[in-house]
């Protein structure tokens, strides 16, 4: 009758540290390598200066003692450490190690974690919480204002890489887009300019990123502009883009060689829009026989039987797909194996998806610089996980000025004849 009962309760809203014994022994195992890596660290810089003595012939730089222990968050939770310390008798002579710099608190990968978390939607007041649950409740500096220093470390990273050079950088293709979001804008008109390019080697990289006003053709001429006087003066051999982007005026005025795909993931939404929803589906079905017809003959045939068959009872939808034409067609004359990246914006569509889902949680009105800011981080993230084009070798074709009919080298197009 008088056996205790009693649970005690842990504090409400305060996660419990992460202790298991998965976590536990991959945590002592981290914290086991990251000793042993350090120590062959310090041990190859002494060999370094074994031959380096001191005046009266003792050794010149010799280890003494060691650092004050430190814990590093990682992934894994927080992880002790300590370092040698290293000694030169001369006083000119330094130690710092390249695996554990002097002033690093967290691990790369929970760098990365943090704008993550704030991306993804967590806000600033619940960022404590989550990190107690993921890290322990004893993980330092990861308070709320945390994420305050953060986002203006993020706007000095975009400003760092909106100025950098360009001038050993080559781009075959190029991805455009203006971007609206669900945030309430400094300028209502604001939108952001993202431009995507792929390298001779088939990596897509994050080209341009900057704001606009209502995708205008002085908007993008700037940023183009831009791209030219930080150095990349080789027009690229084709842009895919919107249909209604400022873009397509300017892009003649600096880059002039450079030619257009009109985006049909975009083309076809349009087209759509100016049918009645009893005729979308049959209508969606012959946009895409055009557009992944085998041959450009084919695909002129599919585009001239849907402008026959829609023209008479709606005009507008024809008119939107028509008077793109030779733009929505213009990636037979590039490699086969590089359509499936050339015909749709798909690049920044699949991206920016996650960007929005982070912007749709942002409450008030947003400057011009955290917003850029936020997609920057978080562009800059994904990036690391984009595939490559298909058919790399290809691309150097383009680059040779090889010309393709088809999809297929022309040249060896006549041989097979």
């Amino acid at each position: 009758m008088h056996e205790d009962k009693v649970i005690p309760l842990k504090n409400p809203g305060t996660p419990a540290p992460v202790a298991d014994a998965l976590t536990e022994l991959l945590r002592e195992g981290a914290q086991r390598m990251l000793a042993a890596a350090i120590e062959a660290e310090v041990a190859a810089f002494l060999e370094r200066f074994k031959d380096e003595k001191t005046a009266d012939g003792r050794q010149r730089v010799v280890r003494n003692g060691h650092l004050p222990t430190r814990s590093i968050q990682t992934g894994v939770g927080a992880i002790e450490v300590t370092v040698p310390r290293v000694r030169d008798r001369a006083k000119t002579i330094r130690f710092t190690s390249a695996i554990l710099p002097p002033y690093l608190r967290r691990t790369k990968s929970l760098e990365d974690l943090l704008p993550w978390l704030y991306l993804k939607g967590v806000s600033t007041g619940d960022f404590q919480e989550a990190l107690t649950a993921l890290l322990g409740r004893d993980a330092p500096g990861l308070s709320a204002s945390t994420i305050s220093r953060l986002k203006e470390t993020w706007k000095d990273e975009h400003q760092r890489w909106s100025r950098r050079d360009l001038s050993n950088r080559r781009y075959v293709y190029l991805w455009v887009d203006g971007l609206h979001f669900g945030v309430r804008l400094e300028d209502a008109a604001q939108c952001i300019l993202v431009v995507i390019g792929a390298t001779a080697d088939g990596r897509k990289e994050l080209l341009a990123l900057a704001d606009g006003y209502r995708e205008s053709e002085a908007s993008w001429r700037e940023v183009l502009l831009d791209l030219k006087a930080r150095g990349l003066t080789v027009n690229p051999h084709l842009a895919t883009g919107d249909g209604a982007l400022g873009f397509w005026k300017a892009l003649p005025q600096v880059y002039g060689t450079t030619r257009g795909q009109r985006c049909w993931v975009h083309k076809t939404a349009n087209v759509l829009n100016k049918l009645p929803k009893s005729q979308q589906p049959k209508a969606k079905a012959a946009l895409h026989e055009i557009w992944m017809a085998a041959t450009r003959q084919e695909a002129e045939k599919a585009f001239d039987h849907f402008l026959t068959g829609y023209r008479s009872k709606y005009p507008k939808a024809v008119a939107c797909l028509e008077k793109d034409r030779e733009a929505l067609l213009a990636f037979y004359a590039f490699p086969a194996e590089h359509w499936i990246h050339l015909r749709t914006t798909n690049p920044i569509e699949s991206t920016f998806a996650t960007v929005r889902l982070r912007t749709a949680k942002t409450r008030g009105c947003v400057s011009r610089g955290s917003i850029l800011a936020m997609v920057f981080m978080l562009v800059k993230s994904a990036e690391r996980h984009w595939r490559k084009l298909n058919g790399i070798p290809r691309l150097a074709q383009v680059i040779e000025g090889v010309v393709f009919k088809d999809g297929v080298q022309e040249d060896v197009e006549k041989v097979a004849a």
